[in-house]
């Protein structure tokens, strides 16, 4: 006759059953052996199931977070004229196109070349960041340093007004540029016209201070080339840049 002895008597089942069939005229030495052994094969088991994956529960989807919406009423920048921050605003408004709500850059082409003019404006705290910036040849054409006069023209090597939208970076002839969309009949050609944002000796500081105005583009936003990345990473794609000429 033989006995069944389990490695955990309580448990056996839970445990796969992990039990050894041992006579009972076996030695001593052999029955102990045995027993140990079937102790370890059920601990085993215990492990392997209690490692096992249990069923895959479903994931909650995540909910984007809420964009920060701009100012009700930001406070106009010192260095921005009221009127022509409030047409940036109205165009702001005007083009749902432009999805990046909470900066702009405007564009004071009243100013001569030699002062900062293109002012970026975060409109959630009120800051301003303002850089220099050439104008087109064709707006300038005695290189006063001072923009006469605006052309959405082909050919014309002249600046132009009203909303722009930034688009695409790409690298051209003048090493990392962006892209930019006329929002306005104003400016409704540059992309024919390949009139982009981009970095240029002759938009530098110390020539400015040197000559007392920047030299001239094609039409062009020409920032310097030492802050040109600078500018390119605040406005980014899908902002407003609003150009004027507004004497008040």
């Amino acid at each position: 006759m033989r006995k069944t002895l389990c490695a955990a008597p309580d448990s056996a089942k839970d445990l796969g059953g992990a039990c050894t069939l041992v006579a009972p005229s076996m030695n001593p030495d052999r029955r102990r052996f045995l027993l140990s052994a079937s102790v370890l094969v059920a601990g085993a088991v215990g492990t392997a199931r209690a490692s096992a994956p249990g069923p895959m529960r479903a994931l909650k989807p995540m909910v984007p977070a809420q964009p920060i919406a701009p100012l009700a009423t930001p406070t106009p920048p010192a260095l921005v004229k009221p009127a022509l921050f409030a047409q940036a605003r109205a165009a702001l408004e005007r083009h749902p196109q432009i999805v990046n709500r909470h900066r702009m850059a405007l564009v004071d082409f009243a100013a001569p070349s030699s002062e900062p003019r293109l002012h970026i404006v975060n409109l959630l705290d009120g800051t301003t960041t303002s850089y220099l910036v050439a104008h087109g040849s064709g707006s300038d054409p005695d290189h006063s340093g001072w923009l006469e006069r605006f052309s959405n023209a082909p050919g014309s090597n002249a600046s132009c007004s009203g909303a722009f939208l930034t688009a695409d970076p790409y690298v051209g002839k003048h090493g990392p540029s962006q892209r930019l969309q006329g929002l306005d009949p104003t400016n409704d050609n540059v992309m024919s016209r390949a009139i982009v944002l981009h970095g240029a000796w002759y938009a530098e500081p110390t020539l400015a201070g040197a000559r007392g105005k920047l030299g001239r583009s094609q039409g062009c936003f020409a920032v310097g080339d030492s802050v040109r990345s600078q500018v390119m990473a605040q406005l980014g794609r899908g902002s407003l840049i609003y150009a004027a000429k507004l004497v008040v």
